[in-house]
């Protein structure tokens, strides 16, 4: 755990901007650990994420706003300030299948995951035994076209009560609703295979087989009202030869996933990423 500051920054790109924020800092007495910036030459916007330790900043955080602010609108900038110690609190959504669920819990136990998880959601009893395991809350909300509503209603109650910061869809298997997604927009983390959209809908690895792919992957993104089509957080992919059955194929793409969606969650929760129209700049 570190004690620091994380400010997050977008605006249109101007001359000056790194020195406006940095002088800013100076003058509170901060000590920069961590600075990086884009520019999106296409879309003339700057993109910034600079972090440094409150030990010594003279600036307190609750005056931060303020302070800042006549900066923010010169410059025209959306910004978000985070604290590191601060833990997100991040609820899973899950269906059947387990390997991204168990994989999460892990590296949450782990210590690799610096957050709290106060529930874990599914439309099956499956994988109770999991959260039973890891001590963590199983609440099982059956979803089907005729309770949906009724059930993103109970979904949404239990979030609020439990304060929950975002949300982990680790093979949740149900299409959330644009309400849904809208009141958490950009706190849904989903995971895939990388499959579309050539291979969309049901068994995708067996079309994938039969089609004697050689490459294979899985996606990360924030969830919009456009299914799977949402900002990408992080991809990756491994090769298949002709000696890969379908078993195989289907255990590479589960470790992928687990992978894949690690990363996504342990960059959102580190405050890393930026969202400006359906990209994303991950900071290193």
């Amino acid at each position: 755990m570190r004690n620091t500051a994380v400010l997050l920054i977008a605006c249109p790109d101007n001359k000056g901007l790194v020195a406006a924020i940095a002088n800013f800092l100076l003058k509170h007495n901060a000590n920069i650990l961590h600075a990086d910036q884009h520019q999106d030459s296409a879309a003339g916007l700057f993109l910034m994420r600079v972090e440094w330790a409150l030990e010594g900043f003279e600036l307190g955080l609750h005056k931060f706003d303020e302070s800042f602010g006549p900066i923010a609108v010169k410059h025209d900038m959306a910004w978000n300030l985070s604290l590191s110690s601060v833990r997100p609190r991040m609820a899973i959504f899950v269906s059947k299948l387990d390997h991204c669920l168990a994989d999460l819990l892990y590296r949450h136990h782990a210590g690799e995951l610096y957050c709290d998880i106060p529930l874990i959601i599914s439309n099956h009893p499956d994988t109770h035994w999991l959260a039973e395991a890891y001590k963590i809350p199983f609440q099982h909300i059956p979803v089907s076209k005729e309770n949906k509503q009724e059930a993103e209603a109970q979904q949404r109650a239990l979030l609020e009560a439990h304060h929950v910061d975002f949300m982990v869809l680790a093979r949740y298997m149900q299409v959330l609703s644009s309400g849904f997604i809208a009141h958490y927009l950009n706190r849904i983390i989903n995971i895939h295979h990388s499959f579309l959209p050539a291979f969309h809908g049901a068994k995708p690895y067996q079309r994938a087989f039969d089609r004697g792919v050689k490459l294979i992957g899985a996606t990360s993104h924030y969830v919009t009202e456009d299914l799977d089509d949402g900002p990408i957080i992080e991809q990756d992919v491994t090769r298949i030869s002709h000696r890969d059955d379908l078993e195989t194929l289907v255990q590479k793409g589960a470790d992928l996933e687990k992978v894949v969606l690690s990363r996504a969650v342990r960059w959102h929760i580190d405050n890393r990423i930026l969202v400006y129209g359906n990209k994303t700049v991950v900071f290193d």
